[in-house]
This record gives C-alpha cells, sequence and structure tokens, in this order.
C-alpha cells in the first residue's frame, strides 16, 4: 500500500491541516456520515477517537471505515487503557487489511474519569511500547512475541505530546522517546500557552528532533468564556493562560464562540511561520460543522494535491 494522504502532504513539505470525529454514543452509522460531511476537502486527515473521555462509544476502527466511505482519511486511534497486546495486534491488522494506514498511539484518558470508574485499565503496554510495538510490525514484519507477519501493515505511525505538563523541561526528552520508538508525526495537545509552546518548539528544534519527526500543533477553538474556565480549572495536563480568560470576558456573550475562532486562526497564521511544526491538528470538539469556516479563515485551503 502506497502512503496516505497524510503522509504525502508531511513529506512534500507542505502544511499539514487534520481534523477530529468523535464517534456517536451508539451504534447510528447516520451520526458519523453527518460529522464527517463538512470535513470532506478540508483536512488531510481525521482522528478517529478511541472512546475518548473514557466513555464507551462506537469504536474506533468501525468509525474509520465509515469515514472512507464518506471520502475521508481517518487517523485511527488505540489507547493503552482498554487492550492487552494480542488485542492490540490484531487490530492493528484488521484496521490495515480495512485500508486504514494512519494510526496514534495514547495512553488513553484514565477510567476514573468516565462512565465506568470502575473498568479494569489494561496498560498492558505503555504507549512508548505501542508505538514500538506498531513500529516493529511494519519495519521488521515481526509480531511483539517474535513470530512472523504474513503482511506486515504499513501504517504511518501518531504519537501525542503535551508541552505544558510539568516538569516542563522534561517534556522534551518524552518526546524523544516517542520518536526513537518509531513516532512518524506528533499531535500535540490543545495549545492555548503560547510561550510555552514557543520555547518547547525551540528544545525541540536544538536537539534536532524536527528533523526527525514531523509536529502538529493542536488547536482547539474556545466556545465560550464557561469553557476557557473549565478547561483552565478542571482538565488535567491543560495551560490556559489569563490573558485567554481576559480575552473572551471582554466580548459579548454571543460573540464569544466567534472570538475563540479568532483565537484560534491567529494561532494557526504564527504555527505556519513557526521552524519545527510541520501542521495543525484542529480540534473543533463536537463543533465540526464549523471546520470549512475555520478552514477558511485561517487561510488553509484550498487543501494540495498530492
Amino acid at each position: 500500500m502506497s502512503d496516505s494522504r497524510l503522509a504525502k502532504i508531511l513529506k512534500s513539505g507542505q502544511f499539514a491541516f487534520t481534523g477530529e470525529l468523535g464517534p456517536p454514543r451508539g451504534s447510528n452509522v447516520g451520526a458519523v456520515r453527518e460529522k464527517a460531511k463538512p470535513l470532506i476537502g478540508m483536512v488531510d486527515s481525521v482522528n478517529i477517537t478511541d472512546n475518548q473521555t473514557a466513555m464507551v462509544r462506537m469504536s474506533s476502527w468501525a468509525a474509520a471505515l465509515i469515514a472512507i466511505q464518506e471520502g475521508l482519511e481517518p487517523n485511527y486511534q488505540m489507547v493503552c487503557r482498554d487492550r492487552n497486546r494480542l488485542a492490540m495486534q490484531a487490530d492493528v491488522l484488521g484496521a490495515y487489511a480495512h485500508g486504514i494506514v494512519n494510526m496514534l498511539c495514547l495512553s488513553g484518558d484514565h477510567q476514573q474519569f468516565g462512565d465506568h470508574p470502575n473498568a479494569k485499565g489494561v496498560y498492558d503496554i505503555d504507549s512508548i511500547q505501542l508505538i514500538d510495538m506498531v513500529r516493529k510490525m511494519r519495519d521488521e514484519g515481526l509480531f511483539l512475541g517474535g513470530a512472523k507477519i504474513d503482511e506486515p501493515p504499513q501504517m504511518f505511525i501518531g504519537a501525542a505530546a503535551n508541552p505544558f505538563a510539568e516538569p516542563f523541561e522534561w517534556r522534551v526528552h518524552r518526546l524523544a522517546k516517542k520518536i526513537e520508538a518509531g513516532a512518524d508525526f506528533i499531535q500535540t495537545q490543545c495549545i492555548y500557552n503560547m510561550d510555552k509552546m514557543r520555547a518547547w518548539v525551540r528544545q525541540a528544534n536544538d536537539m534536532g528532533l524536527t528533523e526527525k519527526v514531523y509536529i502538529l500543533a493542536g488547536v482547539t477553538p474556545m466556545k465560550s468564556l464557561g469553557m476557557a474556565r473549565y478547561m483552565k480549572a478542571k482538565v488535567p495536563g491543560m495551560d490556559v493562560p489569563d490573558e485567554i480568560i481576559k480575552r473572551l470576558q471582554g466580548v459579548d456573550k454571543k460573540k464569544q464562540a466567534d472570538e475563540g475562532i479568532k483565537i484560534a486562526c491567529e494561532q494557526i497564521e504564527e504555527f505556519k511561520e513557526m521552524q519545527g511544526v510541520a501542521g495543525v491538528h484542529l480540534m473543533a470538539i463536537e463543533w465540526e460543522h464549523r471546520v470549512p469556516e475555520i478552514a477558511e479563515l485561517a487561510g488553509v485551503l484550498p487543501r494540495p494535491e498530492v
């Protein structure tokens, strides 16, 4: 199988623009198709989340197949929380057999934050080991147990990074470990603290890491002042500076969503020029219908042919 569209965009040096689609909390195929429609032609790939926030949803690989039917290229997410290495390797083979060629390897939100807090967390392997396992399957044609694979899955391997967690000085070294394990591209946590993001990217540039991996900066438009306050106070690993809160306080409640989009577009404009950043991952949470508007305002359209 040839390179994915996302891989071609990144390898050609063009600025990538990816999106996100959260599967429904049921088996409604129409809900996936409805969310997919506004993303067609707008993004190079779309993340299909895997039981995000530890809430039960349609499986990532199943929603990814529906996305393919709609003309989107999925980025299939897999978390370590829910499966052991047998199930993970089986799902990678099955996903690739059905035409899924991008994959994001994640730890997963802890189950205590979701709707099944008493569920057993599997965590048979961690996210770095998952990256290494998929790389081994692809490049060496071997299962983790050492047996040969008759047709290795040629996944374009992604990982996540949080430039804002403490200790900050250690974050770039964790990035280095994921690159060493085999990550081809990185998508970051939602970015609001641009000063810390600039510092993290500078560190990655200085260590030569951005020459080994493609970094996509995570952008999530604030929908309201309430959302900003909640993310600042309640979401682990999130860094929302007071200046964002003050900026949203300064506009009418009905216009806060538009201001949130304006902030996101300003970020995207800066990321286009930032050395070491290869693209943007837009996480417009339950706001897929506004992605075309954001893409237009951010000047990332039309998407290039590859």
